[in-house]
């Protein structure tokens, strides 16, 4: 039987000042903001917010599927009937997409049907 090698154990040098622990969200919040996807994030809220954004009705035939950095909202939709009736109500579904403050603005719907 072969032995294996100990563990490689980090000692921490005496002289180096001990740090208190950091919430994990205010470390993930610097760590999006440095990287600039903290704008890619927001951006995508609307995805699991879609219900309350738009309603029962219109969440129950759609499906929100990613956001664009540029601003489009790709949604997928059950029926070319729906899309119609979606494609007509886009002005009143970005108003309630983009109502909430600092929030990214969604500027265009692309809709596709649902496979």
């Amino acid at each position: 039987m072969v032995a294996k090698p100990p563990l490689d154990v980090r000692k921490r040098d005496p002289n180096e000042k001990k740090r208190k622990p950091e919430p994990l969200a205010n470390v993930l919040g610097a760590f999006l903001k440095e990287s600039k996807l903290d704008e890619r994030v927001e951006a995508a809220s609307v995805v699991p917010e879609w219900e309350s954004l738009v309603g029962k009705q219109i969440a129950t035939v759609t499906r929100p599927i990613s956001v664009t950095p540029d601003g489009i909202l790709f949604v997928a939709v059950k029926t070319n009937g729906w899309m119609t009736e979606l494609s007509l109500m886009e002005p009143q579904i970005l108003r309630a997409l983009n109502a909430k403050a600092g929030r990214v603005r969604v500027k265009k719907l692309r809709l596709q049907l649902m496979r």
